[in-house]
């Protein structure tokens, strides 16, 4: 054990969770790598989950970030700041939420906060419907509508959450129908759940669940639910905390995928906007975003130094296409990964889109989850140069893959062969 890992015990909670037998201490960064202490170099398959978007020390964002520190780091929501606004005017345009408004957050937890705030004020209900296997953060309210009760420490809540059906598609009572016949009987479970409860704030969901281990409903399901959210006057949020920004090459946001009916009433923003700078966000329509008619303020939300780095960040990502990239290198990433996944008996899945990626683990012969597995590739990927993730249901079984969004072809083979390695020596 090192110096650095006993110290960080004898300071840190015991759920503070750490990867890794032998924890990394990471030093430096630059383009998809990063290096640790020792020296060591790695390819970055996770980008501190989910959140290097472009690269690491990408030079306009530093550029932004030490230009505007040596103006003014801070200054809060009480007087004019240029960047925040400039900022949510773009985050306003690419939302596609008429009438929209902006509230900056400094994460993705204190994002959907804010949602379920203005969701609740504005419907005068406390209940809300959440998917199963869900993820939306570590604050008391955020558990709370947490669907994965591995990431869930308390029963108590501000609020009544009611799941519904629809957010694995592989897995649970629906799982061998069509995608149609899948979509008919999550919207028939939602309606049979609000003919028996009072009426419902909001639905929140992930277009892609994250912790959960990158799975997803068919495209569609979400604007079917939308059809009858409608007829209830229910908001739906979508919480983009790791869908947004090009990230699964197809959209530019997750909730796209599920489009037919328009945007959703309330958008959740985080991680990847800020390349590692703590940016999170609220986008909802105006009559939904001043439905609250008490005082409030944000002391770091939007910070001139954060939304410099914002801007420089999403600036770099249109100009260069980086949703493009994520679609042709992501789609390569995963035929890759398929085939290797095909010649391993603990490889249930491979499943996901652009640079959002799930391996899901599991007994050799079985149906049964394989935490073990898991961890044992995570430990062998290390060795072999490469960062991964892990997630997935009520278990960690599922290998995260999420690369900053400029990913090369020869980094996405280079990746794919180490890991290649990783389940023929770890499984």
């Amino acid at each position: 054990m090192t110096g650095l890992h006993e110290r960080h015990l004898a300071v840190s909670p015991d759920w503070l969770a750490l990867y890794y037998r032998r924890p990394l201490e990471l030093t430096h960064g630059e383009g998809r790598h990063v290096r640790d202490a020792d020296g060591n170099r790695y390819l970055d398959f996770f980008g501190g989950i989910l959140t290097t978007m472009t690269a690491h020390a990408l030079p306009e964002v530093t550029k932004a970030v030490a230009e505007q520190a040596a103006r003014m780091i801070h200054s809060s929501t009480l007087y004019l700041n240029r960047p925040m606004v400039e900022l949510a005017e773009r985050v306003a345009t690419l939302s596609g939420i008429p009438d929209a408004r902006v509230f900056f957050t400094t994460s993705g937890t204190e994002a959907n906060d804010t949602a379920l705030l203005l969701a609740t004020a504005y419907r005068r209900s406390n209940q809300v419907l959440a998917m199963r296997n869900s993820y939306h953060g570590r604050s008391f309210s955020a558990v709370s509508i947490t669907g994965n009760h591995a990431w869930s420490p308390t029963s108590l809540s501000p609020l009544q959450t009611l799941y519904v059906h629809g957010g694995v598609r592989s897995r649970g009572p629906y799982a061998e129908l069509s995608d149609t016949r899948f979509i008919k009987a999550c919207v028939a479970d939602l309606e049979d759940l609000l003919g028996h409860t009072r009426e419902a704030a909001a639905l929140i969901a992930e277009p892609i669940q994250g912790v959960g281990g990158f799975t997803s409903p068919p495209d569609g399901l979400f604007a079917a639910f939308r059809e009858v959210l409608d007829r209830h006057g229910i908001l739906w949020i979508s919480d983009e905390v790791q869908t947004g920004w090009g990230r699964t090459g197809d959209h530019f946001w997750g909730w796209q995928a599920h489009g037919e009916h328009g945007p959703p009433d309330i958008l959740t923003f985080a991680k990847g906007i800020g390349n590692g700078m703590s940016i999170g966000g609220v986008v909802a329509r105006a009559e939904v975003m001043n439905c609250l008619d008490s005082n409030s303020i944000s002391t770091f939300g939007g910070s001139p130094v954060t939304m410099a780095a914002g801007l420089a960040n999403l600036s770099y990502l249109l100009e260069h296409d980086l949703q493009g990239n994520a679609r042709r290198v992501g789609g390569l990433l995963i035929e890759r990964l398929r085939a290797i996944g095909a010649r391993s008996s603990c490889v249930r899945e491979v499943r996901g889109r652009g640079l959002m990626i799930g391996i899901e683990l599991v007994k050799p012969g079985t149906d049964e989850a394989h935490p073990e597995a898991a961890a044992a590739v995570l430990e062998a990927a290390r060795e072999g140069g490469l960062l991964l993730g892990k997630g997935g249901g009520h278990s960690t079984s599922v290998l995260r893959i999420a690369p900053p969004l400029s990913l090369t072809v020869a980094e996405a083979e280079e990746g794919a062969a180490i890991l290649a390695d990783a389940l023929h020596a770890a499984v």
